[in-house]
């Protein structure tokens, strides 16, 4: 007899709903399981601090989800209401002055002075291929498997890929001025590296390329705007979400033919550990975990005072100083200490969207790195990199909300000691995570089981593209039920000889 559901996945945040959307467009029919009350993870939109002002929980500035090849192909970025402030990003220093990132490329580099002809260099081969490069490089394996349409040779694609590998500090050293230098290092600062590590470059590669190719925008009326997008596209192709339906285990689960995990490693141990093998559940269980985050919202009066007039014209703005401090700031936290002067991301999103604000008031968040699961309080440490760039900032705090490590990863337990990249985007947990095999690792030990969160390839960021890759291998698994070469039972144990043929398929 036919089981109630092809798939059921666990998880609706972006990529639970990207996978449950690819299968469904294939006539599958799917179900997603989600333990809170809506869906999105990081793509909510909170009203509790004060009456009319709007913040985003996690997150807000959303680059990668307007180039997601994945994303534009199913038409929802074009259904969404985008919005996007004059530039993407601001990056003030001490003596009163900022660099931005402009979504033109010459208007940027006129900023650097002596940097201008390289950084020109540095982007112009990533923003020649447009559009198509971002989508091959999010891929399992650039250039081996990439998601259709990009036209890129592998010859392409390894020659940026040898460029991203590198170091943040091999780019940065290779300008002359401290603008240039500043505006790279809070960039590769993303990806939670210590600036000396690979592949930092490629990140602060990646989000200058989106910010000169699709600026960084965001959504009018919140981040949860996605979220709303992708079920309503789930539903009317015969998806189904299910709200406030914890999953802690197997038998918690309806019938199907596959399961597809949108939650960290540990807790895919906690749910399906018993159907894999002893090889893999050591491999999810020694995947490492980013650093965690500390996360401020604010209510203020009036705007942000800034000392550099400029900051007013982004939504996005890096409060570190001279990259040197940014990189210090890296490297306390990756050797599990707190800095003293943190390198803070904040986001004034009124910028861009002033519907998020209430006439008297502005909304205001910023967060920092801080090693995972760290115990203490960072409030002061955020507000005085506020101070620092825009004194009287304190003066205008109407109300705040703080958010530690530890509650974040209650409010949602992907992440794990607050991390909100899916894992470290070490080299070894690059392309294999969160393990080396099989390969590619959106598979598990057992082959009706697959896994869609941010510790699979692409990594950490709102595309959707681990959901959509993680589908086409469980379409695979699917394919090979339906033509009978396999026999289902996905809701019990698998026989050896099916793991052996599936893991050894082509």
């Amino acid at each position: 007899m036919r089981e109630a559901w092809d798939a059921v996945v666990v998880g609706a945040g972006p990529n639970g709903l990207g996978a449950a959307l690819a299968l469904a467009r294939n006539g599958r029919r799917v179900l997603v399981l989600e333990r809170a009350q809506r869906s999105g993870w990081g793509l909510r939109t909170d009203r509790s601090i004060v009456p009319g002002c709007l913040h985003d929980h996690c997150a807000s500035v959303l680059p990668l989800a307007h180039a997601s090849p994945f994303f534009r192909s199913i038409g929802v970025i074009d259904r969404l209401p985008w919005r996007w402030s004059p530039a993407a990003l601001a990056h003030p220093f001490d003596d009163g002055t900022a660099v931005l990132l402009w979504r033109d490329l010459e208007r940027t580099a006129a900023q650097l002075g002596p940097d201008a002809a390289r950084y020109r260099a540095l982007m112009r081969p990533w923003l020649a291929s447009g559009s198509a490069l971002l989508a091959a490089l999010l891929s399992p394996l650039p250039g081996v498997v990439r998601f259709p349409g990009t036209g890129l040779r592998l010859a392409e694609i390894l020659r940026f890929a040898r460029e991203g590998v590198r170091s943040a500090r091999t780019v940065i050293e290779h300008f002359a001025g401290e603008r240039a230098r500043a505006l790279f290092a809070g960039l590769a600062a993303h990806s939670t590296l210590p600036l000396g590590r690979p592949p930092s470059a490629a990140f602060g590669a990646i989000l200058a390329g989106c910010g000169h190719l699709v600026g960084w925008p965001l959504l009018a009326g919140g981040t949860e705007r996605l979220a709303e997008a992708l079920v309503r596209e789930l539903e009317q192709l015969g998806g189904s979400v299910r709200y406030g339906v914890p999953v802690e285990r197997l038998e918690d689960l309806p019938p199907s033919r596959a399961l597809i995990l949108d939650v960290s490693p540990r807790m895919v141990l906690r749910i399906a550990g018993a159907r894999f093998t002893s090889a893999y559940r050591w491999q999810l269980a020694r995947f490492r975990p980013g650093p965690g985050v500390f996360k401020i919202d604010w209510v203020i009066r009036g705007t942000i005072p800034w000392r550099a007039p400029e900051c007013t014209l982004a939504a996005t703005v890096h409060l570190g100083g001279r990259w040197e401090e940014i990189a210090a700031a890296l490297e306390a936290v990756a050797g599990g200490r707190m800095p003293p002067q943190p390198f803070a991301i904040l986001v004034q999103p009124a910028r861009a969207d002033p519907s998020r604000v209430s006439q008297d008031f502005d909304v205001v968040w910023a967060y920092c790195h801080v090693p995972p699961a760290w115990e203490g309080d960072a409030t002061q440490a955020i507000e005085q990199q506020v101070e620092r760039f825009a004194p009287g900032f304190r003066e205008r705090i109407v109300a705040r909300r703080a958010w530690t490590p530890r509650e974040l990863e209650r409010t949602n337990p992907n992440l794990v000691g607050g991390d909100l990249t899916g894992g470290w985007p070490t080299l070894d947990q690059l392309f294999t995570r969160p393990t080396f095999w099989p390969w590619p690792p959106y598979r598990t030990s057992d082959p009706a089981v697959f896994l869609c969160s941010a510790a699979t390839p692409p990594g950490g960021g709102v595309h959707g593209l681990c959901g959509y890759w993680a589908a086409r291998w469980a379409e695979r698994w699917l394919d090979r039920l339906d033509r009978g070469s396999l026999s289902p039972g996905s809701a019990g144990p698998v026989s050896k000889s099916a793991v052996n043929a599936e893991l050894t398929a082509s």
